[in-house]
């Protein structure tokens, strides 16, 4: 990754943890454009998984998903297929399934399915680069 997409990445997780920003979708929306489509796509995905999985699920409250953990996803045109992703909730990582679909642009999900999985052991947090 380079860093000049460090703050951009930056704004992103901030957009995703602060309600004021969630409440603010074109100004994320306006950082999600500086990004390359690729880039934007699993941004936002990410970004609508944690914020669904918030609403949805109450034992849960992501601040965190990363769609690349386990394996690679698959990126297709406008969507993305991320079978070996994970979500941090309440300082505890767990394995993550999901699919997303979104319009052109990569900004706003048109379709998402996802499955949470078992917590994954503190212990093998180092190997797959999880944090607190």
């Amino acid at each position: 990754m380079s860093t000049a997409r460090l703050p951009v990445l930056l704004a992103l997780t901030l957009a995703a943890a602060s309600p004021a920003w969630a409440l603010d979708s074109e100004r994320l929306n306006r950082e999600l454009l500086k990004l390359d489509p690729v880039t934007r796509l699993e941004q936002a995905c990410d970004t609508e998984v944690m914020l669904r999985i918030n609403k949805e699920n109450r034992d849960y409250s992501v601040d965190k998903v990363i769609a690349y953990t386990f394996t690679n996803p698959t990126i297709g045109p406008n969507s993305i297929k991320a079978p070996g992703a994970a979500l941090r909730s309440r300082g505890t990582w767990y394995h993550l399934s999901f699919y997303c679909e979104t319009e052109a642009e990569h900004l706003d999900a048109k379709k998402l399915s996802y499955e949470i999985g078992t917590a994954i052991p503190r212990e093998d947090w180092e190997q797959y680069y999880l944090y607190d």
